[in-house]
C-alpha cells in the first residue's frame, strides 16, 4: 500500500478542485454584491436586512464552530490524548437554553447592531470601547491562527505552497466578505459546511473499511487507552475531566454564543426572537454532530495506525500533531486524482467560514462602536463604504497576523481555546454584571473587566512560560520501516510532557490550571471584583435600572414554576413586563423603510409593528425610543 511519501505531490486535478472551491465562494460574494440591495446599506451589509431563514443561519453557526482548528485539532487531540474532548458535546444543550432565554431577547428588544451597544446603555461609552478593543485582540489573533494552521499542515505533507495558500485563502475570503456582506458570509458557509461534512464522513468511512469495521476500530482504540469519557476527578489541574469539560466548557461556549459579535449578528439577521432561537437549536444539533464526527475521525485514525503499529508522529514522519489528519488523508486518498484537492478544500473551507464571519463582525464592531460615534452626521452611503473598507483592512491584517503566528510554537487547538478563555470569560462576566446584578455601577463593571483580563493574562501567559505536565496514552512505532533517524517532534497541539522543576512555588502551581476552566475562573474573578468595587463606590439602586436592560434568571430559566415560588426568588424584584418590547422585537416581516427617521418620528405609531427599519438608529435615538416606551435609559 502506498504511503504519503508516494503521493505528496498535488496534481493538476487537485489544484482544479481546490481552485473551484475558492471560485465558488468568491462567486457567491459577487452574486450578493450585484443583486438585491447591492450592499448599499449597513443593514444589508452587516445584518442581511434582518430577513434570513433560520436554516442557513444555523448552518453558518455550525460552519464557524467547525473552523480549521476543529478540523485539524480535534482528530489529533483524540489521537494523542483520548476521547475526553468528546464530552464537550454535553455542554451545547445548556448553552442553548441559557443563551435563548437570557441573552437573545435583550439584544432584540434593544434593536442593536453591535453587541457592545448594550454596555453603553447600561453603563457608559468607556465600557463599550473597552469591550470592543478586547474583542479586536481576541478575534484578529484567532483568525490569524485559522488562516495559518491549515496552510502549514498541508504544506508539511504535500507540495502546496505555505504562503501561497495563506494569501489565496485570505484574499478570497476578504474579497467575498467585502463585496457580498452578511448574505455572502451565510451562504458561503452553507456551501462550505457541505464540503466539510463530506470530508469528515469520507475519512471515517474509508478509514473504518481499512481497519475492518467500526467494531474493530472501537476495540483497538479501547485497548490503546483512547476511549475514556468518565474521569470524575475534581482536581482543576488535570487537563480534561468530566467536570472541567462540562462546567468549564459551558462557560466557554456561552461566552462564544451569548456575547460574541459574530454569533449575535447571526441571531439578529433572522429578524425575530423566535427565528433566532430556532437557528440556535438547529445549530446545537449540528455542532454536536460535527464534534462527534471529528472525534470519531480521530478514533479511526488512531486505530488505523495502531493496527499498523506505526505512529507517524513518534516516528517523525510528521513533526507536528496538527499534520496528522492531512497525513492520514493523503495516505487514504493520495493515489486518486482530485481527492486530495477535495479534502484540502474541506479544511480550507472550515477556515474560510470562520474568517469571513469574523471579518463581518469586526467591521460591525468597529463601525458601530468607533466610527459612528465619532462621525454622527456621516451619510448612509459613505458609512457603508467605510464599513466595507474596515472589513477589507481587517482581512489584510489577519494575513499579517498569520506570519506572527508562524513564529509561535504552541498547539493550535489548546492555544485557541486558551485565548477564548482568557478574553471570553471576562467579557461574559461584564455582560452578566449588567444583566443579572442590578447593583453594578460603571466603576465596578470597568474594574471587573480589567481585573478579569489581568488575571487571565497572568495565568494564561504563565502557563505558556511554565507549561504543565500531562499524561498521554502510549504510541507505538514497532511496525514502522524506518530508514532515517527519528526526529524529535515539535508538539503543536498538546501541552508539553516535561515535568516541572521540584522547587515549584504556589505561583507556578497556579499556572497548572486546566485551560478548560479558564472561562469559568476568569468570569468569576470579573463578577467578584465588579460587585466589590460597585458596593465600595456606591451600588446602583435597582429602581434606577432600565427594566429592558436587565434579564431575570428566574423568569428566563424557571418559567414553568408557579408564581408563588418565583416571587421570593426574585429577591424583591417585581415581575418584569416585556410584552410590548417583545411584540416589537418579534418581527414577522422585514421591509426596507427609507430614512429619514427624524422626519417620521411623529408617525412612528402608524408603522406596522411587523416591520422594522433597516437603517440602524444612533445610540441617542435608541435612548429616546426607550424613554418613549416607558423606560428611562441610563
Amino acid at each position: 500500500m502506498a504511503g504519503p511519501e508516494d503521493a505528496t505531490n498535488f496534481g493538476v486535478w487537485d489544484y482544479v478542485v481546490f481552485g473551484c472551491m475558492l471560485l465558488i465562494s468568491l462567486s457567491i460574494g459577487i452574486y450578493y454584491g450585484c443583486t438585491g440591495g447591492k450592499q448599499r446599506t449597513t443593514a444589508e451589509f452587516l445584518l442581511a436586512d434582518r430577513s434570513m431563514n433560520p436554516i442557513p443561519v444555523a448552518m453558518s453557526m455550525v460552519a464557524s464552530f467547525i473552523s480549521a482548528i476543529t478540523f485539524l485539532g480535534t482528530p489529533a487531540e483524540v489521537y494523542i490524548n483520548g476521547s475526553m474532548f468528546w464530552v464537550f458535546s454535553l455542554c451545547f444543550p445548556m448553552v442553548a437554553l441559557v443563551v435563548s432565554r437570557l441573552f437573545i431577547p435583550v439584544f432584540f428588544r434593544l434593536n442593536v447592531t453591535s453587541v457592545n451597544e448594550y454596555l453603553e446603555l447600561r453603563f457608559n461609552k468607556a465600557l463599550r470601547v473597552s469591550a470592543a478593543v478586547t474583542y479586536f485582540f481576541n478575534m484578529v489573533f484567532y483568525m490569524g491562527i485559522v488562516i495559518y494552521a491549515p496552510a502549514l499542515a498541508f504544506n508539511a505533507v504535500t507540495n502546496v505552497s505555505l504562503w501561497g495558500s495563506v494569501l489565496a485563502m485570505g484574499l478570497v475570503c476578504t474579497l467575498y466578505t467585502t463585496i457580498g456582506g452578511m448574505k455572502a458570509v451565510l451562504w458561503t458557509d452553507v456551501f462550505q459546511t457541505c464540503v466539510m461534512f463530506g470530508g469528515f464522513l469520507a475519512v471515517i468511512i474509508e478509514g473504518t473499511i481499512r481497519v475492518g469495521g467500526l467494531g474493530n476500530v472501537w476495540q483497538i482504540a479501547e485497548e490503546g487507552g483512547r476511549i475514556d469519557f468518565w474521569n470524575f476527578n475534581f482536581d482543576p489541574t488535570i487537563r480534561h475531566t468530566f467536570w472541567a469539560i462540562v462546567i468549564g466548557g459551558t462557560f466557554s461556549r456561552t461566552s462564544s454564543f451569548a456575547v460574541d459579535q459574530s454569533q449575535v449578528q447571526r441571531y439578529l439577521a433572522t429578524g425575530s426572537i423566535k427565528r433566532a432561537n430556532i437557528s440556535l437549536c438547529l445549530a446545537v444539533f449540528g455542532m454536536a454532530f460535527v464534534l462527534t464526527i471529528s472525534c470519531l475521525s480521530g478514533v479511526v485514525m488512531y486505530s488505523y495506525y495502531a493496527d499498523k503499529q506505526c505512529d507517524p508522529f513518534t516516528s517523525g514522519k510528521v513533526s507536528q500533531t496538527d499534520q496528522l489528519i492531512p497525513y492520514f488523508i493523503i495516505e487514504l486518498f493520495g493515489r486518486i486524482p482530485g481527492l486530495p484537492g477535495f479534502f484540502t478544500s474541506a479544511v480550507f473551507s472550515a477556515a474560510l467560514s470562520t474568517v469571513s464571519s469574523g471579518l463581518n463582525a469586526l467591521a460591525a464592531v468597529t463601525a458601530e462602536d468607533l466610527v459612528k460615534p465619532c462621525l454622527p452626521r456621516i451619510s448612509q452611503e459613505r458609512y457603508t463604504l467605510v464599513t466595507k473598507g474596515i472589513a477589507f483592512g481587517f482581512g489584510l491584517l489577519c494575513i499579517l497576523l498569520a506570519y506572527v503566528i508562524s513564529l509561535l510554537n504552541q498547539g493550535v487547538l489548546q492555544l485557541t481555546l486558551s485565548i477564548f478563555g482568557m478574553t471570553g470569560g471576562p467579557l461574559l462576566g461584564l455582560y452578566c454584571l449588567g444583566l443579572f446584578f442590578p447593583w453594578t455601577n460603571s466603576k465596578g463593571a470597568m474594574a471587573g473587566l480589567l481585573g478579569g483580563l489581568a488575571v487571565a493574562c497572568w495565568v494564561g501567559i504563565g502557563a505558556f512560560i511554565y507549561p504543565p505536565s500531562t499524561y498521554r496514552p502510549p504510541l507505538t512505532i514497532e511496525g514502522c520501516n524506518l530508514t532515517t533517524s527519528i526526529t524529535t517532534p515539535s508538539p503543536l497541539l498538546m501541552t508539553t510532557t516535561t515535568t516541572l522543576a521540584p522547587e515549584t512555588s504556589p505561583i507556578i502551581e497556579l499556572y497548572s490550571l486546566s485551560y478548560a476552566w479558564y472561562s469559568c475562573a476568569f468570569w468569576l474573578v470579573t463578577i467578584v471584583v465588579g460587585l466589590l468595587v460597585s458596593f465600595l463606590t456606591g451600588a446602583t439602586k435597582r429602581q434606577d435600572i432600565d427594566p429592558v436592560l436587565r434579564s431575570h434568571c428566574v423568569d428566563g430559566l424557571y418559567c414553568c414554576l408557579p408564581e408563588v415560588i418565583k416571587k421570593p426568588l426574585r429577591c424583591g424584584d417585581e415581575k418584569p413586563d416585556y410584552t410590548k418590547k417583545d411584540e416589537e422585537a418579534e418581527m414577522v416581516e422585514v421591509k426596507e423603510v427609507k430614512p429619514d427617521l427624524s422626519d417620521n418620528a411623529d408617525d412612528s405609531d402608524d408603522v406596522d409593528s411587523a416591520t422594522v427599519a433597516t437603517e440602524q438608529p444612533s445610540s441617542t435615538e435608541k435612548e429616546n425610543s426607550l424613554e418613549n416606551n416607558g423606560f428611562t435609559a441610563l
